[in-house]
């Protein structure tokens, strides 16, 4: 297996002046553009693997999956970078990632936690580790190349969040004092890296299982409170499983039950209000239940693409009607720009371009 050069990956970080704006010189910015099919490139194929997490650079792809491996793909001449991490005699299983201009971040799930940042000697540096039984994390963003922060499981009273704020040097975790106390059988599910979603110094993080809400931060993770959802909840497999916002106001929570997967009621949520309150759209309608759901860029918040192991759906009225446009089943997709996406799933990285 070919170890990845991380001095070349910091230099195709550095190409990317903001984290958050991947793609946005190719987004056209006049009339929305409406899609009726999807096309699917093949990217990687690997048997053994599982991915949850990616992170879109510039044009390019880097993931973490499950038995330590990660690697990075290069568009402008289709090759993969691939490696392994091992701690001790742990081979940790990833299910979140993030980047900065800088710096490339995996986190683990499970015990213990192990976060890894992009390290000046070419290899991956152990930044974070955190010891606990019930220690699970989730996702993980960044605001901009100095502040950034991930979520998991309570191990105390609370969701457990965790915070940068020297550009992923050092993590601090925030006492259950400064959070919403986490509701009897409150977690969340590490289906897609997508319970995080950031607008400007905003925060939301959605939960799931018995109890399904959604923390929110106006400071960067400095103040909290907790809005309630309509999802489907009850029970350790439903609720909210994937967040996203368009602006400051407009957002879309959408999950279900992955042991049913047809089950469409009370799985899709949108706000108009900054995540206060929550309506239900397209009930009792499909899709059932998806792993992550993304804004299409330039879509002035109406055009959204939800995905799942069923299958991908898509909407171009804020959630109203869905319409099924691939059989073709993944776990989580990140857009490059207003018509190309990279997507993960059981086995295989693909490239989606939708017409």
């Amino acid at each position: 297996m070919k170890r990845i050069s991380f001095l070349l990956v910091l230099l195709v970080f550095s190409c990317k002046n903001d984290p958050k704006k991947n793609g946005a010189e190719n987004i056209d910015t006049s009339k929305p553009k409406y899609y009726e099919s999807v096309e699917t490139e093949i990217l990687l194929v690997d048997d053994s693997l599982s991915v949850r997490a990616i992170e879109v650079i510039g044009e390019n792809l880097a993931f973490a999956g499950n038995n330590g491996k990660y690697g990075l793909y290069n568009s402008a001449n289709n090759t993969w970078k691939t490696n392994v991490q091992r701690f001790d005699t742990i081979t940790p299983d990833f299910r979140a990632v993030a980047s900065t201009a800088n710096d490339f971040f995996m986190l683990s799930v499970a015990n213990p936690a192990l976060l890894y940042k992009t390290g000046d000697s070419g290899q991956m540096e152990l930044v974070y580790k955190e010891e606990n039984e019930k220690v699970f994390y989730d996702a993980m963003a960044f605001w901009n190349d100095n502040e950034g922060i991930a979520m998991g499981d309570p191990t105390d009273g609370c969701i457990s969040i965790i915070i940068t704020r020297n550009g992923g040097k050092s993590w601090s975790k925030l006492d259950c004092e400064n959070l919403p106390v986490a509701a009897e059988g409150e977690a969340a599910f590490a289906a897609s890296n997508s319970n995080i979603a950031l607008v400007g110094n905003k925060t939301w993080i959605l939960t799931g299982g018995v109890k399904s809400r959604v923390l929110y931060s106006p400071d960067k993770g400095k103040t909290w409170e907790v809005f309630e959802t309509p999802l489907v909840q009850g029970k350790s497999t439903t609720g909210g499983y994937s967040i996203d916002f368009y602006d400051e106001e407009n957002g879309i929570i959408i999950g279900g039950d992955y042991t049913n997967p047809e089950g469409n009621l009370s799985n899709k949520a949108v706000t108009r209000d900054g995540g206060k309150s929550w309506q239900l759209v397209g009930d009792g309608k499909d899709p059932g239940y998806k792993s992550s759901v993304r804004y299409l860029p330039n879509s002035e918040g109406r055009q959204i693409v939800a995905t799942g192991f069923s299958g991908i759906h898509y909407t171009k009225d804020g959630g109203k009607t869905w319409k099924k446009i691939s059989d073709e089943g993944f776990y989580t997709l990140r857009f490059v720009n207003d018509s190309t996406a990279y997507a993960a799933g059981k086995s295989r990285i693909a490239k989606l371009v939708f017409h």
